[in-house]
């Protein structure tokens, strides 16, 4: 529908330029990341949408703290024994159980005998991503608000920072229960459009790097149109 070279709140605020005020007012949601550049150019732009930020993005941040943890731990117990038992466990640690091979269930088995604190890190990340679904908010917010604080007196310091997080966009997050809405299809679109820079390697402007995006990502469909050469008659 649009795109412009950048990715601030400068290139937002040419979007509701472009987009007007008249269809700027009729926009009821606007979902996004945490953005606060993000936060501040939608609020100016469409004040009266609600802003609900996406469960990946919030889910994503979990996943860091997740591994974050996991080098700190690697990092204190050096080349201890205990140390050992973190090797491997890294995609474990961020897949969903139900994508688990046996190998990772048993790695995750050790780890919790191992290693409490990054297996607590697991947990915390499970749980938030547990409560994302759920279907009614009052629900949501009263085990949000408990995960907040598990998170703050867990004593791992990047679950403590991404308590303060949720805890600071409360509302945002809880909007995501209410709508179901997330950037799900803007991300798959993303994906693609990242292909598409890949075959455009070599182009000399953003702007023709859009305009391919648009030709590849609009629906249109072109259909040549041949023309059959003239024939003249042999002349012997």
């Amino acid at each position: 529908m649009w795109a412009a070279p950048g990715k601030n709140a400068a290139t937002v605020d040419a979007f509701f330029k472009a987009l007007g005020p008249q269809r700027a007012a009729l926009l009821k949601t606007v979902t996004i990341d945490m953005s606060g550049a993000y936060i501040d150019a939608v609020t100016r732009g469409a004040p009266q949408a609600q802003i609900v930020f996406d469960r990946f993005h919030v889910q994503r941040m979990a996943q860091d703290a997740v591994d974050q943890v996991r080098r700190d731990q690697v990092r204190i117990l050096g080349g201890t024994d205990e140390a050992k038992v973190l090797k491997k466990t890294r995609w474990a640690l961020l897949k969903n159980p139900w994508n688990m091979n046996d190998l990772e269930v048993d790695r995750l088995a050790k780890l919790q005998r191992a290693n409490r604190p990054l297996y607590r890190a697991y947990l915390l990340k499970e749980s938030l991503a547990a409560i994302f679904d759920r279907r009614q908010v009052n629900v949501a917010r009263q085990k949000l608000l408990e995960w907040i604080s598990w998170a703050g007196r867990s004593r791992l310091a990047p679950f403590k920072k991404l308590a303060a997080t949720v805890r600071g966009h409360l509302e945002g997050i809880l909007a995501f229960i209410a709508t179901g809405l997330s950037n799900g299809i803007v991300e798959g679109l993303n994906g693609k459009i990242r292909t598409i820079t890949r075959r455009a390697y070599g182009f000399h402007s953003a702007q023709s790097l859009i305009s391919f995006i648009f030709l590849c990502c609009s629906g249109l469909v072109l259909h040549p149109v041949f023309k059959t050469p003239d024939l003249h008659p042999l002349h012997g």
